[in-house]
């Protein structure tokens, strides 16, 4: 199993996804920014790195929003979920085909990794809680 980290970023209303370049497993399919878990890295150290490495920005990394467990065809992954702010940087799209901010009600306009529905199905049940 691979340990997977990510960052839930909200900017007010909004919040960041990133879509996957086409050359890579998943290709084109929207995610929340973050990646593997290296070793001796915490959780929280590897969300820092990815997130200077795939978007130039530097990381408050606070509590985990949710944690999952997805198999995929080919791996599987533990994926857990932080919420994040931004300290310092506005993103680039240093790996990502493209960086959208979109509002919970969007969500469905977007195709997502298969092992972030159970996240997207948390956020969307949490909105009435959040207005």
């Amino acid at each position: 199993m691979i340990e997977v980290v990510a960052a839930l970023i909200w900017n007010q209303d909004k919040f960041m996804i990133c879509q996957r370049p086409a050359h890579k497993a998943r290709g084109l399919l929207w995610e929340f920014v973050g990646g593997k878990v290296e070793p001796g890295e915490t959780k929280e150290q590897a969300l820092i790195r990815e997130c200077q490495e795939e978007l130039a920005v530097t990381l408050d990394v606070g509590e985990v929003f949710m944690d999952v467990v997805h198999k995929y065809p080919d791996l599987t992954v533990h994926l857990t979920l932080f919420h994040a702010a931004i300290r310092e940087g506005v993103p680039k799209k240093l790996e990502h085909n493209d960086i959208c901010w979109i509002t919970v009600d969007e969500i469905n306009q977007f195709a997502f990794c298969p092992a972030d529905e159970e996240i997207l199905i948390k956020l969307k049940r949490s909105k009435g809680q959040r207005d």
